[in-house]
């Protein structure tokens, strides 16, 4: 099924700017949606101007649903909807007379025009389920009254509110789990039951209709506690955002929208109240909290790895240093390389907040290490990485730095003579999530003619042992087209996709 950002560049003549307007409206409507216990359908006129298109539907969690097949992508052509055609011509919302019925099911509509900067973009359509109407409660009639303000401000330019954040932490808050309607000096005057127990939960004895949120709220919060600054402003209905209210007892997520209205076409938006969504969310927060520990705890064993690594390649360059034997001296030396590339790995996992690595940033210093060898061969070879790996599990980032440091190395050491001048290429494709394509090749003297895979000495034993082992893949070695070495990797890796830090609670 075609989304809504498709909908909008292919069926409609509309521009970014509109479109945008349109998302906005949809990332938001479901707030109307659930006050008005309603389904809500957004008609766009199609291009050419002809016919409208159903661009996003939306159904409600509060009440009963009116349309049980998606209509997004419906067509509907003029004449045939007199009251959608009337909104959008007239600018005005219209409330239809006589239900309809669909399914068995008797259903009122009323079509409110979506207007931005004076100009009618699209016609949000509010089809109400009657079959189950009975005498509305309190509870009902606030969130109606609170829909129908919402769908004023829709048919003014008012809302979405443009820049709104709602916050990037999670638990925001729904129309069901608690709502303030709010005046526009802050005095509480509806509390629906679960926002009512939330506030209990936080530590408030008494009621909230007729207290000022503010000094409530001013009363609870923890001392010892940071407050967010934007708490203010929120409790008092002021601006359109969200924030967390934390005491002694509990943490309290609220989102203010604040409502308008104009007294006339030409005239400026006056804050006349303001909803307020409240979820308790303390032990989505006491989670959160778990998790930063574990992460902290997490990265602070990756750096004492680092740290403990890199020690021991400093004792294994010191110990070099001692070693009057040149063979002695480079196996050190090249122990002493393949710490350091681990070390590099971990160094990497300490800076981060999960157990993924940025590969190219880690590979770039790893090739650092190879060009070191390469001065002292005396050789003049430069090493360049084309393409790039991204985001690689510690279980695969590990192996594959010292298998690609390994090859350069190689390639570095012996595919050059004292004095020549060369290149040694990195090339990767990453063809999708789980297969990586490596190839490292060289314009040097080529392979010797009794090189064995495995066999043909240390370096290329751990090599092949990490790709058929840790990497789950497999590698060939041939003669590149520039004449030298080259290597095809080929490695399974694992998923890279970064999980939520709530799932992996």
């Amino acid at each position: 099924m075609p989304s809504t950002t498709d909908l909008l560049r292919t069926q409609t003549d509309l521009d970014p700017a509109d479109a945008e307007w349109l998302r906005l409206l949809v990332g938001d409507w479901q707030l109307v949606s659930d006050l008005s216990f309603a389904d809500l359908v957004l008609w766009a006129p199609a291009a050419g101007g002809r016919r409208f298109v159903a661009v996003a539907h939306c159904r409600p969690t509060t009440g009963p649903t009116v349309h049980y097949d998606d209509v997004v992508g419906a067509v509907l052509e003029r004449g045939r909807r007199p009251q959608v055609d009337a909104s959008f011509d007239e600018g005005r919302t219209i409330r239809g007379r006589d239900p309809e019925w669909d399914d068995d099911a008797a259903v009122r509509e009323e079509t409110i025009p979506v207007v931005r900067d004076g100009r009618v973009l699209a016609v949000l359509a509010r089809h109400t389920n009657l079959a189950a109407s009975r005498t509305p409660s309190r509870l009902e009639l606030s969130y109606v009254k609170c829909a129908d303000d919402l769908t004023r401000m829709v048919a003014a330019g008012d809302f979405p509110q443009a820049g709104a954040p709602t916050g990037s932490r999670r638990g925001a808050p729904r129309v069901g789990d608690g709502m303030l309607r709010l005046d526009a000096e802050g005095t509480v005057t509806y509390a629906s039951p679960n926002a009512l127990s939330a506030f209990h939960r936080a530590g408030l004895l008494g009621d909230l209709v007729g207290a000022s949120l503010a000094e409530i709220c001013s009363n609870l919060v923890a001392s010892h506690l940071p407050v967010d600054e934007s708490l203010p402003l929120v409790v008092m209905g002021r601006a359109p955002w969200r924030t967390d209210l934390e005491t002694d007892a509990a943490t309290l997520s609220m989102r203010a929208i604040p409502l308008v209205r104009r007294e006339g076409p030409t005239s400026a938006p006056t804050r006349v109240g303001a909803i307020l969504l409240v979820r308790d969310v303390s032990e989505l927060r006491r989670r959160e909290r778990e998790l930063m520990t574990k992460d902290a705890t997490i990265r602070e064993v990756h750096h004492r790895v680092k740290n403990n690594l890199q020690t021991v390649a400093a004792l294994l360059r010191l110990q070099a240093r001692r070693i009057r034997s040149d063979e002695g001296r480079a196996a050190l030396q090249e122990a002493m390389r393949r710490v350091a590339t681990i070390a590099l790995v971990h160094e990497t996992l300490a800076q981060g907040v999960d157990e993924h690595v940025d590969f190219d940033q880690v590979l770039d210093r790893c090739l650092m290490l190879a060009a070191e060898v390469a001065t002292s061969t005396s050789a003049r070879v430069h090493i360049q990485r084309d393409g790039r790996f991204g985001a690689l599990r510690q279980e695969d980032a590990t192996p594959l730095a010292l298998v690609l440091t390994e090859l350069v190395t190689n390639a570095v050491e012996h595919g050059y003579r004292p004095g020549e001048e060369g290149t040694v290429q990195v090339q990767v494709e990453r063809q999708d999530d789980e297969r990586l394509v490596v190839v490292v090749s060289d314009d040097g003297v080529g392979l010797p003619p009794d090189f064995a895979v495995g066999r043909s000495g240390l370096g290329t034993q751990i090599v092949h042992s990490l790709v058929a082992g840790e990497l789950r893949g497999r590698m060939d070695f041939g003669t590149s087209p520039k004449g030298g070495t080259e290597v095809v990797l080929e490695a399974r890796i694992r998923s890279a996709r970064r999980q939520d830090p709530a799932a992996r609670s």
